[in-house]
């Protein structure tokens, strides 16, 4: 997908975080964030695509810090934290064991920021009153006939805590006799889920974990490795988490392919893009 203008600030605002997070020296995080404005006033344009962008600006925060994974602390905080209600989930999941809601429970760990909640703060609140929207766009049927028709199936997880919420749907896939397959990053981008952050939350029990061979924002076709080109290629059936998976898949011709995308359209940009509201939940065949 291409940037808008509403990109610019968000990316500003991404990298002050990663700033913050990757060192406490203020006099490198001007010198960095100098770096980052002359970035953005050579590449930020129209046309320009928005995960290549935000990808080249965290590595340059990387690079210039030394901290290769600023998120660390909140990647491991946002696992243990959904970890600790998911049992909870399982519970509410338990009463309607629908595969719509076994969807929506996906797509709300898309919207939660698990990193960014305590243990205090009312989750179970949160995702019982989104557990009662629905779907805006919600292409169950077909989703399940592909459930139904298919051998196997490529997952692609987006952010820790999320991956957690993931394990249920995973789950459920299991009882449709497909392989499952998870990509996950190379290298630390955001808070996005690597190897061992899938590790940890027990994804491996679904299905054989793979490294898409790089770490960036969202999907970006030119950066993955030769080796999950090749398994991206021999899966027919893709199932896409997140906004950042939608915005590099949309880049790419997917005619050959039926490809699910599961998110919460988080920004406007997004939202206009698919032609839905803010905050609308969605499951849609692209």
């Amino acid at each position: 997908m291409k940037v808008s203008y509403e990109c610019g600030p968000c990316f500003l605002r991404q990298a002050r975080e990663a700033l913050d997070l990757s060192t406490d020296d203020d006099e490198l995080k001007m010198d960095v964030m100098e770096e980052i404005f002359k970035f953005l006033s050579d590449n930020f344009k129209l046309g320009a695509n928005s995960n290549s962008t935000g990808s080249a600006m965290h590595n340059l925060v990387k690079q210039k810090t030394g901290c290769i994974d600023p998120y660390r602390k909140e990647k491991i905080e946002g696992n243990e934290i959904a970890l600790k209600y998911l049992p909870d989930v399982k519970k509410i999941i338990d009463e309607d064991d629908s595969l719509e809601n076994y969807v929506k429970i996906a797509i709300i760990g898309n919207i939660l920021d698990f990193g960014a909640f305590t243990l205090d703060d009312d989750i179970e609140r949160v995702i019982k009153s989104s557990l009662k929207k629905d779907l805006t766009i919600k292409d169950i049927d077909e989703f399940e006939n592909s459930l139904k028709t298919n051998d196997k199936v490529l997952y692609l997880v987006d952010n820790t805590g999320e991956i957690v919420f993931d394990k249920l749907l995973l789950a459920k896939i299991k009882e449709y006799g497909l392989d499952i397959t998870i990509a996950v990053k190379s290298e630390p981008i955001l808070n996005d889920a690597c190897m061992v952050d899938a590790l940890d939350a027990g994804l491996d029990e679904f299905g054989e974990i793979v490294e898409i061979g790089c770490g960036t924002v969202g999907y970006v076709d030119s950066q993955i490795s030769d080796e999950f080109r090749e398994i991206f290629n021999n899966h027919k059936f893709i199932i896409s988490k997140g906004m950042g998976n939608y915005e590099g898949l949309t880049e790419i011709d997917l005619s050959n392919k039926e490809v699910y995308f599961l998110l919460c359209a988080k920004c406007g940009t997004i939202s206009r893009d698919i032609g839905v509201n803010l905050h609308d939940m969605l499951l849609f065949k692209k």
